[in-house]
């Protein structure tokens, strides 16, 4: 699988270009996430979008690359709703408005995208830090693109916005701790490769201990 991490500004989430076909979420500084893209393919090759949530800071810049590229766009189906909410969103949190766009597809758990090369990336709901947050994870190369749900060292996803849930955030990495994970790439911060597995781990001992869960 040939990935291809882009991060144009402070408070944007990481984009992943993956197998120069689908886009892993888009941050918000969109001219400067087209100028990389476009760095490494033909913009008009790019088939699909995926957004690991509802977010402004992984979402903000999913329409317009959509519309250049023709390339569709997915989400969760729980997310939707809080895509178009200024505050569930954490658009108002950036000074700006939620997008308007209508997603193209609507993911559930356990579908299969198939990303070529013999390649697919499996939906796995994580819920908690939105109602529709998701992860990806490709079986091949054993790579898991963790969005906001999982962060390297043990680190997690904040559940204090709107729709956010410690119960359910917790139950999500544990789901993620049965995975045979060689990479992570997270939502922000670096891809690691170091023995994954015991991070995820040690994030679900975190989670336990800070919200108290038994």
């Amino acid at each position: 699988m040939n990935v291809k991490k882009f991060h144009t500004g402070y408070y944007d989430a990481n984009s992943y270009l993956v197998n120069g076909k689908v886009l892993i979420d888009t941050g918000i500084n969109t001219n400067a996430l087209i100028t990389e893209i476009e760095k490494n393919i033909d913009i008009q090759n790019l088939e699909l979008i995926i957004l690991t949530h509802c977010h402004y800071d992984h979402s903000a810049s999913a329409e317009t690359i959509s519309k250049k590229s023709g390339a569709s766009i997915a989400i969760h189906k729980n997310d939707v709703e809080g895509l178009h909410h200024n505050e569930a969103s954490a658009a108002a949190a950036f000074d700006s408005k939620a997008p308007s766009f209508v997603p193209d597809v609507l993911l559930d758990d356990g579908e299969n995208i198939s990303i070529g090369n013999g390649e697919h990336l499996e939906i796995i709901h994580t819920p908690g830090h939105t109602p529709g947050g998701i992860c990806l994870y490709e079986p091949v190369s054993k790579s898991l693109f963790s969005g906001d749900t999982v962060f390297p060292q043990g680190s997690i996803g904040r559940t204090d916005f709107i729709g956010g849930n410690s119960a359910k955030i917790s139950e999500s990495i544990y789901k993620l701790t049965q995975l045979d994970v060689r990479t992570m790439y997270p939502g922000h911060g670096e891809p690691t490769s170091d023995n994954v597995k015991r991070q995820i781990e040690l994030s679900y001992r975190m989670a336990k201990s800070i919200f108290k869960i038994i």
